[in-house]
């Protein structure tokens, strides 16, 4: 009975509408379609109003976290601890034979020795307040856009990436290699949004300029741009130090530990332990410089 009701009712006004004058039906029909037209309107402008509020949420949490793991990126990746042991305990994908095994560590050190290249090319030709190691807060007293930030927007970050990347190799573990890529990609890209949201704020267009057209990781070396400042060896002798001798002590657990595995003893190669020596020398002599003297000071770096 309803339904006939309503039948009747919507025959009725159709019906109703048909009778009008061609005129008033005109400005009836212009009526119903702009009253859509501001109903759809009102409905898509608050969709899009969420939409946005989500997005911009969405981005504050980002960078919160980015900005949480800014501070704390020097010790986070010794979570990956256990997994490297786990990773050693699993066995290789090398075969045994001690020839391949010697190209395979020479190829690990060379990747991670290209990071730090990398770093150290970075950080030669940086000005003073940009490109640190602070933790606290983010620092940049200027936008670097020239030398190696014209080719890449976060080349330290791709320095750490190549350095890790050499010691997660070294460990011989396809999986480990896998959960490294996949874990520094998520917990860096926070990094560098957070970073990035920074440099916006502080730079405005300038940083706009530059971002449009440098690629934020992987470089693009069409794109260089002689650095506007020279080299100074002094600067990454005082910076990179403890990087160095980081790495070093990396490959050198790792060797320790692997043969501890195989043979049940803690061995270590002459050539291991002229490295570490060296590495242990060159760290405490460029630490007591750093600390006590003003060698390595360079004005404005």
């Amino acid at each position: 009975m309803k339904r006939s009701n309503i039948h009747n009712d919507c025959f009725f006004e159709l019906n109703s509408i048909s009778q009008m004058p061609d005129k008033v039906k005109s400005l009836y029909v212009l009526y119903i379609y702009f009253a859509l037209l501001a109903t759809t309107k009102t409905f898509i402008l608050q969709k899009n109003n969420e939409i946005i509020y989500e997005l911009m949420a969405l981005k504050n949490e980002l960078r919160n976290q980015g900005d949480w793991l800014f501070k704390h990126r020097s010790y986070l990746p010794l979570l990956l601890l256990p997994l490297v042991i786990l990773g050693v305990l699993t066995g290789s994908f090398l075969p045994e034979n001690r020839l391949v095994e010697m190209i395979f560590t020479k190829f690990c050190l060379l990747v991670s020795f290209l990071g730090l290249a990398v770093r150290i090319i970075t950080i030669g030709h940086v000005p003073r307040r940009t490109s640190g190691r602070n933790t606290q807060n983010q620092i940049a007293d200027s936008l670097n856009t020239t030398g190696i930030y014209s080719v890449v927007r976060h080349p330290l970050y791709l320095g750490n990436f190549l350095m890790w990347l050499g010691i997660i190799l070294f460990v011989q573990s396809w999986w480990l290699l896998f959960i490294f890529c996949l874990l520094y990609w998520i917990y860096y890209e926070r990094i560098m949004y957070a970073e990035e949201s920074f440099l916006q704020e502080k730079f405005g267009e300038d940083y706009f300029n530059w971002s449009e057209k440098t690629p934020p990781f992987f470089p693009n070396f069409r794109k260089w741009k002689k650095s506007e400042l020279d080299f100074s060896l002094r600067k990454v002798l005082r910076m990179e130090y403890s990087g160095f001798f980081g790495m070093i002590c990396c490959f050198v657990f790792l060797h320790i530990f692997r043969n501890f595995i195989e043979t049940g003893r803690f061995e270590v190669s002459n050539c291991w332990l002229g490295i570490f020596i060296f590495s242990l020398l060159a760290y405490l002599v460029l630490r007591f410089l750093k600390k006590k003297t003003k060698v390595l000071n360079v004005a404005g770096r």
